[in-house]
């Protein structure tokens, strides 16, 4: 089956020389420059037309100037055509400023703050969602990055947000290496009624075992999150570089392209670039 033209959703570049990335610390495999070239010699193993970066973690108060230095890499990575970027959403109304900072830089299509180490009493703070209801005003999505645990309480955000297009990052990380699939497919299904809620096909092979994973461990939750969503709201990312410890940027594709091999062909180009272009306007 000949690749389609992919849009990948989800890539990251970094710079520890220039930025701090405190998470890099636990895993020295990752913790150098990865930059244009390095996302260009993966890249280049696939079709990819667009990439759309996503914030890394650095320092909070580095994230405008992350903005900024990754705005001006198109330069070296043309294609380049979209960032999600940092925004401290909990800080409520407040929040307003930084977002009319990034809605200044016309790269910005979205913004994430990451929730996966965050507890209860972080979620229930009233100021995220505040923060998170300015989002429409600035034609911004909002990627959820959280583990399986948390999708209960996601939901209960994302229901209180319906103006919101929530990106579900990484199929909201089920905890593939154990072979466990319950609660996490029954939240799923139940986020997935929400109809603005979408999930990136991104990010499984490093919730499994990364030394001895195969496709049909994946399957059952590609095709559960294939079926929840539907072909119109599930979009293809790498997860790059993070995705090199498990695998190949080659290597995803093709397992993605073998796990999907039953669609039609219209439903894989969604999957792998019209969606994807739709949700941010890339």
């Amino acid at each position: 089956m000949k690749a389609p033209v992919i849009v990948d959703s989800h890539v990251h570049l970094w710079n520890p020389g220039k930025f701090r990335y405190a998470w890099l610390d636990a895993l020295p495999a990752l913790n150098r420059p990865l930059c244009p070239a390095d996302l260009k010699a993966a890249g280049d193993s696939a079709p990819v037309q667009k990439f759309i970066f996503v914030e890394c973690g650095c320092d909070a108060s580095q994230c405008a100037a992350e903005v900024d230095w990754v705005a001006t890499l198109v330069t070296e990575e043309p294609r380049l055509k979209g960032i999600v970027a940092h925004a401290s959403l909990e800080k409520g109304l407040a929040a307003r400023a930084d977002l009319e900072s990034l809605a200044g830089r016309p790269l910005v299509k979205g913004v994430r703050r990451n929730l996966q180490a965050e507890n209860d009493d972080f979620w229930n703070r009233p100021g995220l969602l505040e923060g998170l209801k300015l989002l429409p005003g600035f034609n911004f999505t909002f990627d959820l990055c959280v583990r399986a645990s948390q999708l209960p309480i996601v939901l209960k955000l994302v229901r209180q947000a319906p103006e919101v297009t929530f990106v579900l990052d990484h199929f909201g990380k089920p905890a593939v290496r154990n072979g466990s699939f319950e609660p996490w497919a029954h939240d799923l299904r139940t986020l997935a009624e929400m109809p603005n809620v979408v999930c990136k096909i991104s990010g499984l092979i490093t919730e499994a075992d990364g030394s001895r994973w195969t496709p049909a461990d994946l399957a059952p939750y590609f095709e559960h999150a294939l079926e929840c969503f539907g072909p119109s709201r599930v979009l293809f990312g790498s997860d790059w570089p993070v995705v090199t410890l498990a695998a190949t940027y080659e290597v995803w594709v093709e397992t993605v392209m073998k796990l999907v091999d039953r669609i039609s062909e219209t439903e894989r180009k969604q999957l792998f670039q019209t969606n994807a272009e739709r949700i941010y306007r890339v």
